[in-house]
């Protein structure tokens, strides 16, 4: 016999997308930005992120974020005091991430899956803080989406030359080099340290003020 809680289950994952579409209907242009649940509020990149989400609020664009703590706190409370809309999407977790207090718009999900296809799916940019195998996953998911088409191309982001330097480098010296993706695929993201030089990128690759 089959797994009978399959249903049920679906029946969820279906209905937090059905929700997530309902409440985000109207929310246009948004940038996600993506980062460590682990950075504490006194860090460097806690207030960078908190500094960029602000200035994009304040520029009519809403900002996407993890709706926990750490860069998805600093990202959520910048764009909250700002003038846009502030969305999280908040994962169940077994540890019970608890949600920041700074979301308009709280989503809930059971599954990364259906996480990340709203990310991508009401997003027209994308930053990407330091983080760990989480913020990895979903930088190479977005890239990967570009590279084949399932999404347009939109401006992708690095915060931080010291943290993704070596990465750039290491996917030039083996992909690149190996012949395992295509120049093109190679040129996806930019990589910046100035919050002036990234607002610049994402405008002149599309991004529009509402």
């Amino acid at each position: 016999m089959g797994n009978t809680n399959r249903v049920p289950e679906q029946a969820r994952y279906d209905a937090e997308r059905r929700q997530a579409d309902e409440a985000l209907a109207g929310v246009f242009p948004a940038v996600s930005i993506f980062g460590s649940a682990r950075t504490p509020q006194n860090h460097a990149d806690y207030a960078f992120a908190f500094r960029l989400a602000r200035r994009l609020s304040d520029s009519g664009i809403a900002v996407i974020a993890g709706g926990g703590p750490g860069i998805m706190e600093a990202a959520n409370k910048g764009a909250f005091a700002g003038k846009s809309v502030s969305v999280g999407l908040n994962i169940v977790l077994p540890h019970e991430q608890k949600p920041n207090p700074y979301q308009d718009i709280a989503l809930r999900f059971s599954r990364f899956a259906e996480r990340k296809a709203v990310f991508f799916r009401y997003s027209q940019a994308y930053v990407v803080m330091p983080g760990g195998f989480g913020t990895l996953d979903e930088l190479f998911e977005i890239l990967t989406l570009v590279q084949t088409g399932k999404v347009p191309p939109r401006p992708v982001v690095l915060v931080g030359k010291a943290f993704w330097s070596g990465l750039a480098e290491w996917i030039n010296a083996q992909l690149l080099a190996r012949g395992l993706i295509s120049e093109g695929a190679a040129s996806l993201f930019a990589i910046s340290d100035d919050e002036d030089e990234i607002v610049a990128y994402l405008s002149e690759h599309g991004l529009q003020t509402a």
